[in-house]
Parts: C-alpha cells; sequence; structure tokens
C-alpha cells in the first residue's frame, strides 16, 4: 500500500512540530511537507505530490477556508482535512461550504487523527461526534447560512462585509472613513483584501454579487 502523501499546514511552528513527532512514526503517513501559510501551501501542492492537506483556519494573509476553497481548484484530488482549535458552528459550516473534507479539533488524539486522515484520503467525509454535534445544532437553531454554498461573501470579514455595504449605498472610500472613523488607507486597505480573498476582479462585481444575495 502507497503511504498517503500528508502537507502540514499551520503558521504555529510548534503546532507543526508535535504533528510531525506524532505522526511520523505512522507505516501509513508519509509527511512530504509543513508550511506556515496558505500561499506556501499552494506554491507546495504545485510543485509536489501531495494527497492531503492538514489545515489550519487562522493564519495571516490567508485564511485555512480561502486556502481549501484554492486548493479545490488547483487540485481538486487533494483532500482537506480541517486541524483546528475552533469549535464555533460558523467555523465549521464556512469550512464546509469551502470544500473540506473533514474537521478535527486540536485536542484530537493521535488515534482519531490517524483515523480521519485515512478516512478522508479514502473518499469519506469525518467529523467526529463533537463536531457533528455542533452541525447539528446549528441547523436546529437556523445557524445555515441562507446564502448559497460557497459564496464568495463567506470569506469577508464583518468590517470588510459592513464597508462593502456602504459601497453598495454609493458612498466614497473618504465618505466611508467618516462614517466608521478610519482613515482613508484603512478603508482602501479593506477593499483591495476583498478583491484579493474573492479574487473578483472589481469591487463593482463585488457589489452586485452582494445585492444579488441579499434581496
Amino acid at each position: 500500500m502507497n503511504k498517503i502523501k500528508i502537507l502540514l499546514v499551520d503558521d504555529h511552528a510548534v503546532v507543526r512540530k508535535g504533528l510531525i513527532s506524532l505522526l511520523e512514526d505512522e507505516t501509513t503517513l508519509d509527511l512530504v511537507g509543513d508550511v506556515s501559510s496558505g500561499r506556501e501551501a499552494l506554491e507546495f501542492v504545485k510543485n509536489n505530490k501531495v494527497d492531503l492537506v492538514l489545515l489550519d483556519l487562522n493564519m495571516p494573509e490567508m485564511s485555512g477556508m480561502e486556502t481549501a476553497k484554492h486548493l479545490s481548484k488547483l487540485n481538486p484530488k487533494v483532500k482537506k482535512l480541517v486541524f483546528s482549535m475552533h469549535n464555533d458552528p460558523d467555523y465549521v459550516l464556512k469550512s464546509i461550504e469551502n470544500g473540506v473534507d473533514g474537521y478535527l479539533l486540536k485536542d484530537s488524539e493521535k488515534e482519531e487523527i490517524v483515523k480521519a486522515i485515512e478516512e478522508v484520503f479514502n473518499g469519506q467525509k469525518y467529523f467526529p461526534t463533537a463536531i457533528s454535534a455542533i452541525l447539528v445544532g446549528a441547523l436546529q437553531t437556523k445557524k445555515v447560512s441562507s446564502k448559497p454554498a460557497g459564496s464568495v461573501l463567506d470569506l469577508l470579514s464583518k468590517k470588510e462585509l459592513e464597508i462593502l455595504r456602504l459601497v453598495a449605498e454609493g458612498m466614497s472610500s473618504q465618505d466611508i472613513a467618516e462614517k466608521l472613523d478610519l482613515s482613508v488607507r484603512t478603508v482602501s486597505n479593506h477593499r483591495a483584501n476583498m478583491l484579493r480573498k474573492t479574487t473578483i476582479n472589481n469591487t463593482t462585481e463585488l457589489v452586485g454579487i452582494l445585492k444579488s444575495e441579499e434581496k
């Protein structure tokens, strides 16, 4: 049996080293790389054979959710397994909407991590009992987003969405800066980040998506 080639993606070196120490002796696994950012992960997958990415969510520049979305486009065959400290329903649901194949919490035991990797690699979805309970609770309390799965707006922060809505109202960056007590430069940076995160060509197109989804 060929070993499962795994890329570890986490901006904390201690976490990566801990996972390497934990998993390096597993006969079914081959830890082919460890990187600290989503951009590095995408570059690594472009140039190396990877079967599964073990992915943190909170990373600078490009979040784990963004990384999962881009990985799906770059190489749909690569499996994506979240390894996160967050058990918030929004994190879990948005991760699923962005194409992850499983979700583990960072306090998971070694046996469960290995089991999740093997099941996801073999084409199954993996959500342990704790995460399944969160999903059921979110459904029961209607926390599931009414927006289409994988909406690009899910990639934006609350502040970015607030600014986008003001743009949609016809406000300039100067007007928005005054209203939100921000500098014009900060508003401009947020607007640029929106386009970078969503890979949308211009703000007008992004405003169009916002209006269509909020009807």
